[in-house]
């Protein structure tokens, strides 16, 4: 049995260069789909002899990381983002399933520490996070949005002992900017999937979700970082329902 890394990039120099130091021995192969990186994230990938390097426009993460899965030579994939690290127990786990001549599971879950602005955030909806990151080629693909991608399949699911260590962002500025790419995205998903805004939906929406990020989902528990983390998301609502609205008025 054999593995293969796959990760989509846009400038990721910011941690990419640990992440494939984290998989290189674990990988037969790690396949890099950029989208014209405009920093060194090529310059870091041609550092790993087994990392194979494309460029390909992007269409969204979706179908992005579909492409990236079409180009992997392996029978398991481990599907990581430019900035998630797997821990070693997870390192350990996922070695021992790829060397089973039969695995329990086609497709396995593992559990994230989302690590935002230094700290590991457990409560407001970032943690108890869980995402298939191991699987068989032919055993799901991601769904074609370009944003909030999700990962399609009907088989079973198994759980990964370990988890992935997700490294949001580097500072305030970082998220901010992130936040303005990803509203952007997520308006032009929910435009195409018919939906609506409203002056009620801009101004109670954000509200809600400030409530349920910081109060019913425990927020407050994380401290300052969380009560960041609850405003943010609040505004990250904000802007794509105000966002939505300008595509209506603009577009016929």
């Amino acid at each position: 049995m054999s593995l293969s890394v796959a990760i989509i990039t846009f400038n990721e120099e910011r941690i990419l260069e640990k992440t494939l130091r984290s998989v290189q021995d674990l990988a037969d192969e790690i396949i890099i789909v950029d989208s014209f990186s405009e920093d060194n994230t090529a310059e870091i990938c041609a550092k790993f002899p087994n990392v194979t390097f494309y460029q390909h426009p992007f269409e969204g993460f979706g179908r992005q990381k579909n492409f990236a899965i079409s180009l992997c030579s392996s029978e398991w994939i481990l599907f990581l983002d430019a900035d998630e690290i797997p821990d070693e127990k997870a390192k350990k786990e996922i070695a021992k399933i790829v060397s089973e001549a039969r695995a329990e599971f086609s497709v396995y879950e593992i559990e994230f520490n989302n690590i935002f602005l230094g700290k590991n955030l457990k409560y407001g909806g970032w943690g108890n996070v869980k995402r298939e990151r191991l699987f068989k080629k032919n055993a799901g693909k991601y769904s074609e949005d370009i944003v909030h991608e999700e990962f399609l399949t009907d088989q079973e699911k198994g759980k990964l002992e370990g988890k992935i260590n997700h490294y949001t962002y580097k500072d305030i500025h970082h998220h901010i900017e992130k936040s303005n790419k990803y509203t952007s995205l997520m308006a032009e998903k929910m435009y195409k999937n018919g939906k609506r805004s409203s002056v009620a939906k801009i101004l109670f929406k954000p509200f809600y979700q400030f409530i349920k990020s910081y109060f019913i989902r425990l927020g407050f528990l994380d401290g300052l970082v969380g009560y960041y983390a609850a405003v943010t998301a609040a505004f990250y609502t904000f802007l794509k329902y105000q966002k939505l609205h300008e595509i209506h008025r603009c577009r016929p």
